[in-house]
Order: C-alpha cells, then sequence, then structure tokens
C-alpha cells in the first residue's frame, strides 16, 4: 500500500515577504482607524444627525431588500403561484416601507428601535421558558438573561428615543476606543521582524 506523497510548501513568514504588503497594511489599518475615530466623533457631537443617518440606511436597506422580493417574485418558475404572490406582496410592502422610511428617516430609527425592543422581548419569553423547563443550564442563567432582555425590551418599546440616543453614545464610545486600539497596533515602519 502506498501513500500519496504530500507536496510541503515552505512558509514564508511575512516578515520576510516584500516591504510593501507590510506598508498596505499599515495605511490601511491606520486609515480604518482614523476613520473610525472621526466616524465615532461625529456620532457624539451630532447624534441628532447619526440618527438621520441610520434612518436612511434602514430605509434603503429596505428598498432593496423589496426589489430583490419582487424580482424572485417574478422570476421565480419552480415555486407555485400563491408562494409567488406572497414573496411579491412582501416584497411591495417591504419596498414601500423603505420610500415611507426615507421620506422620514428619524421616525424610521424608531420604528428600527421598536422592531429590536420586540426581538428582545421574544428572546426574554425564550429564555424565560428555558429556564422553567430545565432546558438552560444552569437555570438561574436563563432566568438573568431572560428577565434582562425582557427589561430591555421593554424600555426599547417604551423610550425607543432614548434606547437610539443610548445606542448611538455607547457604540461612538467603542467605535472610538477600538480605533484607538487599532492605532496601537499599527506596524511599525522597519518593524517587520515582530510583525
Amino acid at each position: 500500500m502506498t501513500h500519496p506523497v504530500i507536496p510541503i510548501v515552505p512558509v514564508v513568514p511575512l516578515a520576510q515577504k516584500s516591504g510593501f504588503s507590510l506598508q498596505l497594511h499599515r495605511g490601511e489599518t491606520f486609515a480604518i482607524a482614523i476613520a473610525g475615530i472621526l466616524l465615532g466623533i461625529i456620532a457624539l457631537v451630532w447624534p441628532n444627525v447619526t440618527l438621520v443617518f441610520i434612518g436612511v440606511i434602514f430605509g434603503a436597506y429596505l428598498i432593496v431588500s423589496g426589489f430583490v422580493r419582487l424580482s424572485a417574485a417574478i422570476a421565480s418558475k419552480h415555486v407555485g403561484a400563491g408562494h409567488r404572490f406572497l414573496v411579491g406582496l412582501l416584497g411591495v410592502i417591504v419596498l414601500a416601507a423603505g420610500v415611507l422610511c426615507l421620506i422620514d428617516p428619524t421616525r424610521s430609527a424608531v420604528l428600527l428601535a421598536f422592531v429590536l425592543g420586540l426581538g428582545w422581548i421574544v428572546s426574554g419569553i425564550v429564555d424565560l421558558m428555558g429556564a422553567a423547563t430545565g432546558a438552560t443550564r444552569p437555570r438561574w442563567v436563563g432566568l438573568v438573561s431572560g428577565m434582562v432582555s425582557l427589561l430591555a425590551g421593554l424600555v426599547a418599546l417604551t423610550l425607543p428615543a432614548l434606547t437610539l440616543q443610548a445606542f448611538i453614545v455607547v457604540g461612538a464610545i467603542l467605535l472610538i476606543s477600538v480605533s484607538l486600539i487599532s492605532l496601537l497596533t499599527v506596524p511599525r515602519r522597519g518593524a517587520t521582524a515582530a510583525w
């Protein structure tokens, strides 16, 4: 019985490769970190503008999603007419929601907070049920997770604007923090052997 010959490919450490790839990595990391810091500062200084921007992105996503569903309903020939009708109807509804979001981006961001709140409530109920039935071990983890999710969902539903503002502030602080840390990881010039 013969064993197949597996070719051995020498591994060349990145430090021995051309300095171009290291310079490219340095430039990319630096640019991304600076962009993250700037976006984080913008979000902290102008949270309302950030909220509108999120609403516009959400609306654009819904429009694209609606068009994709409509085109799938029209182009799909391998599914029944009822299924195609439902997919097409969903596409029209999602497309209309996207247009409404672009007309009033702030309201679309509030809608996003409501959807998030409902998702947390459902997740909390699932976690509590898992704890009650013993599916979650230890049970206290399911209880704590369920209660926190329910509370967060109720806050998001009753105070959607506050929820969005909190997300913007926390997200901006995290973005700035991660970007500053990324700046510390940029490979130094001439330090290719360590990288």
